[in-house]
């Protein structure tokens, strides 16, 4: 049965049962709007229970030393020097405009 931890006034963790019953799998169901039938949410019942444990479990182990990590594999990222440039191809942009004019595009004036 999964075990929930609160908090209580007296600086103190509890632990209380908590258990996944049929009335909580059709609450679920009808959230997710999701019809199932009574075979369904006994099974589901047990599945839902089952995963809680499991959490239960993780919750058991003991990671004050571990550090946080994002990825499996340690990795830096390749860096560049953060430098503004114009990318070096202008003229190959200038070349697909239809005018230009001073290396600008010239384009229809719009205001009035």
């Amino acid at each position: 049965m999964l075990q929930e931890r609160w908090y209580d006034p007296f600086n103190r963790w509890r632990q209380t049962p908590m258990s996944v019953d049929r009335a909580t799998v059709h609450r679920i169901a009808h959230l997710a709007r999701i019809a199932i039938t009574e075979g369904e949410a006994a099974r589901l019942e047990k599945e839902l229970s089952g995963i809680l444990d499991w959490v239960a479990q993780l919750d058991e182990i003991d990671t004050a030393n571990v550090e946080p990590m994002t990825r499996v594999v340690a990795m830096t990222m390749t860096r560049r020097k953060d430098e503004v440039t114009d990318g070096n191809c202008a003229d190959d942009i200038l070349k697909n405009a239809p005018q230009v004019d001073d290396h600008y595009f010239v384009v229809p004036k719009i205001v009035e």
